[in-house]
């Protein structure tokens, strides 16, 4: 689907504020609420807008403690619903270097990320090695 200017705009503006309203996007795009209206649809039906969703504090909600885990190992053995189910993994990306996965963990603290640890490794003999960086300050994050 190819999208224009206008449709970049509304975009942008929906990622600062998905809430806002028709008529407001409309004046701050400078386009006429019905075709804000009309766009939003179109990006919505063409997959180019997934979903509409909220950004959470890390610290309000108990994950303050942010690790990302390089995996190396056979990613589709390895990977079971537990893991990608699991409350903590945010993000999973399969990567290409030394490592096959990038994983995204959100924890309340070094506690919980350890018993995750210890979790994750236990009897997944399909894992050769795993390195850990956890964050020290988070400089930007987008949704």
């Amino acid at each position: 689907m190819e999208i224009d200017d206008k449709d970049r705009k509304i975009i942008e503006i929906l990622q600062h504020d998905s809430r806002l309203p028709i008529r407001e996007i409309s004046g701050l795009a400078r386009i006429r609420p019905s075709t804000v209206h009309q766009r939003i649809q179109k990006l919505v039906e063409g997959n180019v807008i997934e979903k509409f969703t909220i950004k959470l504090n890390n610290k309000s909600v108990g994950e303050n403690f942010i690790v990302f885990m390089l995996v190396k190992g056979t990613a589709t053995e390895y990977l079971d619903n537990k893991v990608i189910n699991n409350k903590h993994v945010k993000e999973v990306f399969g990567i290409t270097g030394e490592y096959d996965l990038l994983i995204k963990l959100k924890f309340e603290n070094v506690g919980e990320f350890h018993e995750f640890v210890l979790n994750f490794r236990r009897n997944k003999k399909e894992i050769q090695s795993t390195l850990t960086m956890v964050v020290t300050t988070n400089l930007k994050e987008d949704i």
